[in-house]
């Protein structure tokens, strides 16, 4: 796979890394990655993913802009209210790397369509801001084999993890998933959405950046990448918590006796 020379002066500081380099950027450039949501996390993902040089990046949203996404979406602005917020992202996308390739999917992700969406790609990032698409995403990502970023955000703090559920560490022991890490949703209206408790806009940008971030390790193969491990962020201490987990040996998607083999679980929910 070969660079222009335009390639070559836009990612120089990448083939001068010697963790990236020539090779490094190729590998980039090869990956295919999807996107869950363009808000509020999707949105610095999508563009250190996209200055980085991944290839293909796969949108995937319903919504549409409003001025008070504003405030944390930084991907989208003012003259894009009212546009679907794929097509937004899209032209951001573009105008930051020509050179990437952009499939937006303006639609609700579902048990009828994700498993066909995620096989498509090498990766997933989940940027979704609601625990139903939490739990498809990891478990159609468990059955199509596909690493899966995650991170959530709460007012002043935020969460991030890599779900790797469909391989074992190195000693044999076979990785966890979110299943695992929360076996149930939360009590319906027990936990307050963003609209009804706030978040500060910078505390989304620190734990999308993180997610990029976690996704470049995983196509680079650099370092240790978060499976097994829980990055809290607390933006008021400030500093971050490292809590470790491990496969529940009683989940139903990857315990010892699963009793979940497709998604449809969620079509009769």
């Amino acid at each position: 796979m070969s660079f222009s020379e335009e390639e070559i002066e836009r990612y120089k500081r990448h083939l001068v890394l010697k963790e990236v380099g020539g090779p490094g950027q190729q590998k980039l450039k090869a990956a295919r990655v999807l996107v869950v949501g363009a808000g509020g996390l999707g949105s610095p993902v999508l563009c250190y993913l996209a200055a980085a040089g991944v290839g293909t990046l796969g949108i995937i949203d319903a919504d549409t802009v409003s001025l008070s996404n504003l405030q944390r979406q930084i991907i989208h602005d003012t003259d894009r209210v009212g546009m679907a917020k794929v097509k937004s992202a899209t032209g951001a996308i573009r105008r930051i790397n020509p050179h990437v390739k952009v499939e937006p999917f303006e639609q609700r992700l579902d048990a009828e369509n994700a498993l066909d969406i995620i096989a498509r790609y090498d990766l997933v990032v989940d940027g979704s801001d609601n625990f139903d698409t939490r739990y498809l995403v990891n478990d159609a990502c468990y059955l199509a084999k596909r690493p899966l970023v995650f991170a959530a955000v709460g007012p002043l703090d935020g969460q991030l993890t890599v779900f790797k559920a469909y391989e074992t560490d190195a000693d044999g022991v076979p990785n966890p998933s979110y299943r695992c890490l929360f076996p149930k949703p939360p009590a319906e209206g027990s936990i307050p959405n963003c609209s009804q408790t706030g978040v500060l806009g910078a505390v989304v940008g620190v734990m999308g950046t993180l997610a990029a971030m976690e996704t470049l390790k995983e196509i680079l193969g650099l370092g240790e990448v978060l499976v097994g491990r829980l990055m809290i962020y607390d933006a008021l201490t400030p500093g971050f918590t490292m809590i470790n987990y491990g496969r529940d040996d009683t989940s139903p998607l990857n315990g010892l006796t699963p009793t979940i083999f497709d998604l449809s679980h969620f079509a009769r929910s």
